[in-house]
């Protein structure tokens, strides 16, 4: 008997000890979560200095009042003038695309005399009604290269101010069209981004100079010098390298692909540095002139906005970045900048004497000090009377969760470019907005972003886009609000990466992914809503 008590006594106290222990290691777990947490949330003094003030009620509704019974364009006489010319917009049918269509029509130019290049037909009312209607739309994937060159090649129909005899005008593209793959990191998925925003980017120029384009602007990213960081501190750690970036167009830019947040951004780069490279250029028989715009992180705004809209029509929103600052773009100030450039371009063109901007790259983002990202909560919580509403999670906890998607997912592609991609097939596909929660979205989405674009603020005499009179993100957020409003709370399906998500971005559809998950967890706890 007492051998038996014995072992019970050491059983017993072996259970204990392993309760202790798994206790104590819960007990730290959760103080590095804490701890990790309070360093990932904070504001730290340098973003501080660059945004030093958040947005007050008083000052939304404010805004909001002065803006909800004005134009549906923000920029209403602030476009460069009319220029005859013809166009082609690469991915027109899409947001940015879109509303640069719209600009052209709105300072006059005449519908057939542009064309929409793109791999889906306008979803968006405002480019299928009115004026809108007479453009020409191609539907394309720009990785074909014959079809490509057939889409540039296509006679242009004669206008009633045409002359017998006379040459078309000459020719201006915008280029838009990407894949954005911001969830992919790993070198060997490379190809992914590559398809589209590289080679399709280069079918495009090449199709440009074989019909004589003369001016091209390419819409590239600012993300192309977020640089990488690791977000599991060290208890000494203060903060993650790069937690506060200064990105303008003479900052240093990544060198190794280990140094981009993402496989994207390298993409974007690689695309833009073809783009500058074929500046001056034979083109037919004139000369092409190109330049690059970096917008801000990220494009927003009505016609489907990657910031606001989203949230509007999720209504109830979980969320871990509330204190970051991050510079935004409203997508009219976006269109205009593109808009900016063509014109810097034609008056080279034509023996202007400001100085040379020729194959360069302007970063490009709202007037103002840049908010955080709790600024568009609060704002969009207002504008609602309480309707939209975010609760908010742990970064550490997510990024864990993230990894857990970003290995599961690494895994099943590296399986099926194996010579075992057999069993590739037999693990689930990561579907619908989930594939977004990965960790290199921590790496755009939980620093801290200053984009300096005083050098396309300049005038034209100084080197500078003349980039002026553009909105604040308050501004954006509130027409967001009103569009919405005016629309009875619809929104504008978008395509990102073959995803269709209405008015998101891969953000916010990583954000979204963990509500509905949480949803489907509540509704499986909740016996009432299983029994119906």
């Amino acid at each position: 008997m007492s051998g038996v008590a014995h072992s019970l006594s050491q059983a017993l106290s072996a259970m204990s000890n392993a309760l202790l222990y798994a206790l104590a290691t819960a007990l730290l777990i959760l103080l590095y979560i804490w701890l990790n947490d309070s360093k990932l949330t904070r504001l730290p003094p340098e973003a501080l200095c660059i945004s030093p003030e958040r947005w007050a009620e008083e000052s939304i509704r404010e805004c909001y009042a002065s803006l909800k019974d004005g134009p549906t364009s923000l920029l209403d006489g602030k476009l460069p003038p009319r220029t005859g010319r013809r166009y082609i917009v690469v991915g027109g049918a899409g947001f940015l695309g879109g509303w640069i269509v719209l600009h052209l029509l709105q300072r006059g130019e005449d519908p057939r005399r542009i064309r929409v290049l793109d791999i889906r037909p306008p979803a968006r009312s405002d480019l299928r009604e009115g004026r809108a209607r007479d453009v020409d739309f191609i539907q394309l994937d720009i990785t074909n290269r014959d079809v490509v060159f057939a889409a540039f090649r296509k006679p242009w129909p004669r206008t009633a101010s045409d002359l017998e005899d006379t040459p078309n005008p000459e020719l201006t593209v915008f280029h838009t069209a990407a894949t954005i793959r911001f969830y992919e990191r790993h070198p060997k998925l490379l190809y992914l981004s590559q398809s589209v925003n590289v080679l399709g980017t280069q079918n495009i120029l090449d199709a440009a100079r074989a019909v004589g384009v003369c001016t091209m602007v390419y819409t590239s990213s600012g993300s192309v010098g977020v640089r990488r960081s690791s977000f599991w501190l060290l208890p000494w750690q203060k903060e993650p390298r790069y937690f506060v970036q200064v990105l303008s167009d003479s900052a240093n830019l990544p060198k190794t692909h280990d140094q981009f947040f993402s496989n994207y951004a390298v993409s974007k780069l690689s695309a833009e540095c073809c783009v500058r490279a074929a500046d001056r250029s034979t083109s037919g028989n004139s000369i092409l002139r190109t330049g690059c715009i970096r917008p801000g992180n990220g494009v927003f705004g009505p016609g489907g906005d990657l910031l606001a809209g989203a949230y509007m029509i999720r209504k109830y929103n979980p969320t871990w970045i509330e204190n970051i600052m991050q510079s935004f773009v409203y997508v009219e100030n976006c269109s205009l900048a593109h808009l900016l450039y063509e014109q810097r371009l034609i008056e080279l063109q034509n023996g202007g004497v400001n100085p040379d901007i020729g194959g360069d790259a302007f970063c490009v983002a709202d007037s103002g000090s840049p908010p955080t990202f709790g600024d568009i909560h609060r704002a969009l919580n207002v504008l609602s009377e309480g309707e939209v509403t975010f609760f908010h999670l742990s970064p550490t906890a997510m990024l864990s969760i993230a990894h857990i998607v970003g290995w599961y997912y690494l895994a099943r592609r590296l399986l099926a470019q194996s010579s075992f991609a057999i069993f590739a097939r037999i693990l689930p596909t990561v579907y619908g907005d989930i594939v977004f929660l990965q960790p290199s979205m921590f790496a755009l989405t939980n620093v801290h972003l200053y984009f300096d674009d005083s050098r396309a603020r300049l005038s034209p005499a100084k080197g500078g886009l003349g980039y002026a009179n553009t909105c604040t993100t308050l501004q954006g957020v509130c027409q967001v609000a009103i569009d919405y409003d005016r629309s009875g709370g619809k929104g504008t399906a978008r395509m990102i990466s073959g995803h269709i998500e209405t008015n998101q971005s891969p953000l916010v559809g990583a954000e979204l992914a963990v509500a509905t998950a949480m949803e489907k967890i509540g509704e499986g706890l909740d016996a009432t809503k299983a029994l119906n």
